[in-house]
């Protein structure tokens, strides 16, 4: 079982910054790639960026929608994945979620992020 909690959501404004946490808990060790997701209202949940583990060299991908302005990273020692957004738009008003495949699918609770104009 594995347990991811975010956090690091809430208000700002259009070309402002957040940085979101996910703490991972649990039977980790092994965990390879972990990545944010978002859902807009009305719309289908989608992926903002992931990366692989250290061992797996520490690769990232991101969503063309993003990319530039989001960066993902990890704390393996932490155990706690990072979602900084930068240049923020109203479009990228979203809860956002931490997932991971380790056998399973975990997702963590959703941290809603809204950026005003």
């Amino acid at each position: 079982q594995v347990q991811l909690v975010e956090s690091g959501g809430g208000l700002v404004q259009a070309g402002g910054s957040l940085r979101l946490s996910c703490a991972a808990s649990g039977t980790i060790a092994g965990i390879n790639v972990m990545a944010w997701y978002r859902q807009a209202p009305g719309k289908q949940r989608e992926l903002v960026a992931e990366i692989t583990s250290i061992r797996s060299g520490g690769n990232t991908h991101y969503a063309d929608f993003v990319r530039g302005r989001f960066t993902i990273s990890r704390d393996n020692g932490k155990n706690t994945v990072y979602l900084q957004m930068n240049s923020l738009k109203r479009e990228d008003t979203a809860v956002y979620y931490c997932y991971t495949n380790f056998g399973d699918d975990y997702w963590g609770q959703g941290t809603q992020v809204t950026v005003s104009s």
